[in-house]
């Protein structure tokens, strides 16, 4: 009979002692590996959640930004556009251009393809007396913002006014007693009022808008504008050098002033919208994170411990087997079998009992690290099949049962067979 068909008829007739030794193992590597598994379930699930919320603060992102850019179109222009020979002191002391041009300088810069600017609105504003009124207000004739050919529709700042039609500022409205739908005379010219402005604090509050050609001809400034309003495009937020370089090259006549206030409050929209964009995601990668860092401690503590038990575990059960075994011993021992055969008889059955450990625990690891991990055993689950962690134990575990073993298959080895079979 060899010392292999010995060693498995012993598990054979010892099935319990190799069951518990088999368990001790499976215990330990299903321990290592379902704490590995686990880690790889959570870094999946959390590229699966961080996907999701990606998409999702994409998507409102989007709504976000889109929000803020309605907000900031209600603020108003924030660029306008005078004559290069109006001085400027003139025009705050004023409120109004003393300098006039070209009605044609809106399409010019329009179809230029301007980049640093959107939404172009012609403007001729004065400060007139309302004699039918005895008031001093001031007109503003508009028309139709301009669009850059080729780009995309965008909604209006400002609405045109009809010809015919008149809309006037809150103080205006409220010091005269007119609502919408009333009649008035302006100039000699009925208009009828389309509507009323609600109170902003500002010389709109004294403003009547009318059609700019109709505006034209009470100011006898045919064709002639004062103003060009327009609202920095997202690219120049902020940037006045750059709209006033771009713009100074394609009508060389005309100067740049910014409302700053408008254009900070503006680009700071954009960019918060930006940032909360991106907020939600860092929030769930930190929270992640933090809990990956405590699964790792707590493998950090738990795997060396269930490891060490397991070990000891396996070196009683192998002492046991060494003490129930003696006779045995003594008989082979006394037929021939040198030390190094005793050694292979009890270290090969614990190598048996790591590798079928190995095998045990690495399974049931991968299973409970899925259902921990949240994953469970679709077809995600085969990520987390990891042959690295399986070479690991299917090596490690034979190995830490042959150390555990190595005392007791000395102490077996080292006995003398005269001794055992005369105590026999």
């Amino acid at each position: 009979m060899t010392l292999t068909l010995l060693v498995i008829k012993e598990l054979a007739h010892r099935r319990l002692s190799f069951a518990l030794g088999v368990l001790s193992v499976a215990v330990a590597a299903g321990c290592l590996v379902g704490e590995l598994t686990v880690l790889r379930a959570h870094d999946l699930r959390t590229q699966d959640l961080v996907a999701l919320k990606e998409r999702e603060t994409a998507e409102r992102g989007d709504s976000l930004k889109d929000d803020y850019r309605k907000i900031t179109l209600r603020m108003g222009f924030n660029v306008l556009i005078l004559h290069k020979d109006q001085d400027l002191a003139d025009f705050y002391a004023d409120t109004h251009a003393s300098k006039f041009m070209p009605e044609s300088h809106v399409e010019k810069l329009a179809h230029s393809k301007v980049v640093t600017i959107r939404h172009l609105l012609p403007s001729l504003q004065q400060k007139v007396r309302w004699p039918e009124r005895d008031r001093t207000i001031i007109l503003m004739g508009v028309r139709d913002e301009v669009q850059i050919p080729g780009e995309a529709a965008k909604s209006r700042i400002q609405q045109p006014v009809d010809p015919g039609h008149a809309i006037l500022g809150h103080q205006l409205a409220a010091s005269m007693n007119i609502t919408t739908g009333q009649t008035i005379v302006l100039m000699g010219r009925t208009f009828t009022v389309s509507g009323c402005h609600e109170e902003r604090g500002s010389k709109d509050d004294i403003t009547v808008w009318i059609d700019l050609r109709e505006a034209q001809e009470l100011l006898d400034k045919p064709g002639l504008i004062n103003g060009i309003l327009a609202l920095e495009c997202e690219c120049a937020l902020g940037d006045i050098t750059a709209v006033r370089a771009e713009l100074e090259k394609i009508a060389p006549d005309v100067q740049v002033i910014e409302a700053t206030d408008k254009a900070v409050g503006r680009a700071a929209a954009r960019r918060r919208a930006a940032q909360e964009a991106g907020e939600a995601v860092d929030a769930i990668r930190r929270h992640r994170d933090s809990i990956r860092r405590e699964h790792e401690r707590f493998a950090a503590t738990l795997v060396p411990v269930v490891v060490a038990v397991s070990a000891v575990w396996v070196f009683t059960l192998a002492l046991a087997n060494v003490r129930e075994r003696r006779y045995e011993i003594g008989v082979l021992r006394a037929v021939g079998v040198g030390s190094s055969g005793i050694i292979f008889l009890f270290l090969s059955k614990a190598c048996l009992i790591g590798v079928l450990g190995a095998c045990t625990g690495y399974a049931a690891g991968v299973m409970f690290g899925a259902v921990k991990g949240g994953i469970g055993f679709g077809a995600q689950a085969a990520a987390l099949l990891n042959l690295r962690a399986f070479l690991l134990v299917v090596i490690a575990a034979p190995l830490l049962a042959m150390v555990a073993s190595w005392l007791p298959a000395m102490h077996a080895a080292m006995q003398d067979p005269a001794v055992i079979l005369r105590e026999e």
